[in-house]
């Protein structure tokens, strides 16, 4: 069975997606009625902006997630029996299974990036990747942590990423440290994802998602709350809005897709990050990235 999985936040390059808006002109349309649902050239910037102009909050999520959907949209051979996304590569898995269409998924994105950035400015925050110690230990440190400290995504077996206030988690990798993580490494991002502390991003996000109109897919999603198989259009719209302030069980989530018959996962959009996850995670399933037709 195929599986197709779409990256998150993280995964942009500088000229991404310019090689599919040269060569396939259904693409090119899409790329330009992004530009006209944002109301800027988003396309200026992916495909001439520095790396430094891609991290801006407004650019960088719907960046990733145009780039996933138009590759999609090219593919000749896109027959999912399973999808998932990673954090903002949920929506992208969300339009390529049919259960929302690409212009409110554009929409949805764009408002997400908006209010994760409000909420980060409210109140310092930042997130640290844990290397080389057992779920169990990392949730433990985070418990016994004075002040907001979660695990916030479990990316593969040894690889934890905790969020929460930056006193907290400095603490934390200190202690993490002394339990005998490899690495506790803080991030260099603007806020403490999948996180308590994005309370009032998940409350603006919940009215826009309540507004839009989902689908049920065409296959099984495997939501990033879960880490189970989602075909319900309610249940969908109720495990976004909780995305937010949730743990990305990503290597949970690649495990049951595996448990219920995916033999070959296909990563769709930029980069290889998940190819690198799901060698981690199972190095006996096939894992390889979109090819584009000729």
């Amino acid at each position: 069975m195929k599986a197709y999985i779409f990256p998150g936040q993280g995964a942009q390059f500088s000229g991404m997606g310019l090689d599919i808006f040269e060569k396939y002109p259904d693409a090119q349309d899409l790329f330009l009625k992004a530009n006209d649902i944002l109301g800027f050239n988003i396309t200026d910037v992916m495909f001439e902006g520095s790396a430094e102009d891609l991290k801006e909050t407004k650019v960088t999520q719907p960046a990733i997630f145009i780039h996933s959907i138009a590759l999609k949209s090219v593919m000749t051979d896109f027959a999912p029996a399973m999808v998932a996304g990673h954090s903002l590569g949920e929506f992208s898995a969300l339009v390529a299974s049919g259960a929302l269409s690409f212009e409110d998924g554009l929409k949805l994105v764009s408002q997400r990036a908006q209010a994760m950035q409000k909420a980060c400015e409210i109140q310092p925050s930042t997130m640290a990747a844990v290397l080389g110690l057992e779920d169990a230990v990392v949730e433990e440190v985070c418990e016994q942590t004075p002040g907001v400290v979660v695990a916030a995504n479990y990316n593969c077996p040894g690889q934890l990423v905790i969020s929460g206030e930056i006193e907290a988690i400095n603490k934390a990798c200190e202690t993490m440290k002394e339990k005998g993580a490899r690495r506790a490494l803080v991030l260099p991002v603007g806020g403490a994802f999948h996180s308590p502390m994005m309370e009032p991003a998940r409350e603006e996000l919940a009215a826009a998602i309540e507004a839009t109109s989902f689908k049920n897919p065409v296959c099984p999603i495997y939501q990033n709350v879960t880490a189970t198989a989602i075909t319900d259009a309610s249940q969908i719209q109720a495990n976004l809005i909780a995305q937010l302030t949730a743990p990305v069980r990503w290597t949970q989530t690649i495990q049951q897709m595996i448990a219920d018959g995916g033999t070959e996962f296909i990563e769709v959009g930029p980069g290889k990050v998940l190819q690198g996850l799901m060698r981690k995670i199972n190095r006996d399933v096939a894992a390889s990235g979109a090819v584009l037709p000729e």
